[in-house]
């Protein structure tokens, strides 16, 4: 008598894998995006933060975002990636104003769009790029 798996056996392991794997990317995916709109959010109140601080000591807001890093800025008010523009699935774009800046989070895949200006309100669209008229995030 020989002792091993049937043909129907492994078929129904291999498919019972399929379907477990189906059901799982779809959330590791879900919470690396998940992931990345924290991340996003918590850099954009950095570099909110850091034009406050950049403003208090010079008087004027930086003109760009490399501006608060090294070698630019000694001591730096930032991280040389973060300065970069580029940082965990998303992309930072900052704009210096008349009277103060904007500051823009967007996915560079998937993801919501935020916005923050010299307010310090941290606002959120989901489909496009997000402005002063989004609503605030909660």
């Amino acid at each position: 008598m020989k002792k091993g798996f049937t043909l129907i056996e492994i078929v129904t392991v291999i498919a019972i894998l399929v379907i477990l794997t189906g059901l799982a990317i779809p959330s590791i995916l879900r919470s690396r995006n998940d992931a990345n709109e924290g991340a996003a959010m918590a850099n954009l109140k950095i570099l909110s933060d850091a034009c406050q601080l950049y403003r208090m000591n010079l008087n004027i807001y930086p003109q760009n975002i490399a501006a608060m890093a090294l070698p630019v800025s000694n001591p730096p008010y930032i991280d040389q990636v973060l300065a970069g523009g580029n940082k965990q699935g998303y992309t930072f774009i900052y704009n210096r104003t008349n009277n103060g800046f904007t500051l823009n989070a967007n996915p560079v895949a998937l993801g919501r769009y935020y916005y923050i200006d010299e307010t310090a309100v941290l606002r959120v669209n989901a489909t496009q790029q997000a402005g002063a008229g989004d609503a605030a995030n909660q």
